[in-house]
């Protein structure tokens, strides 16, 4: 049976209560500029995901746009090159992107230099092709993603208008 992105029912928790309120009202995250941002910029979508974990999702998906707000820009390459201590600065002025401040800090600096150095910078290029499979094995490789984590990159890409990675 082929996958359908639109169909999120087998999923559990923040993402589902945001994607309703999508449905129901028209945002995701309460905010319709960070949902613009997710829109806009496939690294802001790329990185919610990554700090969906043990915070409210609506806030998780908020953090790049705390980020880029904070540092004028969401650059791949640049967030990778800065100073880890002047980046865990940044990440941690209130309200903090991710509670989890350090790990996060390392993780994110992590998953850019990897973004950077393999894909031009451009999280869009970790799907631009493939099949949904193939797309999730390279989501795997990044730290912080691990397989439900990649699983649920496909609703995201389909509800911010990304990529629909639906088989068939």
């Amino acid at each position: 049976m082929p996958l359908d992105a639109s169909d999120y029912s087998a999923l559990e928790g923040g993402l589902v209560r945001m994607l309703d309120r999508l449905q129901a009202e028209g945002t995701a995250t309460k905010d319709p500029d960070v949902d613009q941002y997710l829109r806009d910029d496939p690294n802001a979508v790329l990185l919610g995901l990554l700090y969906d974990q043990r915070v409210l999702a609506e806030t998780a998906f908020a953090g790049p746009y705390k980020l880029r707000q904070r540092l004028g820009h969401l650059d791949m390459g640049r967030i990778a090159d800065m100073d880890r201590d002047a980046f865990a600065e940044v990440f941690a002025q209130s309200p903090a992107v991710h509670r989890f401040t350090n790990k996060m800090v390392d993780t994110t600096q992590s998953v850019a230099r990897i973004l950077a150095d393999e894909y031009g910078g451009d999280a869009a290029r970790l799907w631009a092709d493939g099949d949904c499979a193939t797309v999730e094995k390279r989501v795997k490789k990044l730290p912080g993603f691990g397989p439900q984590k990649a699983s649920k990159l496909r609703y995201c890409l389909y509800y911010f208008g990304h990529r629909d990675l639906s088989e068939g």
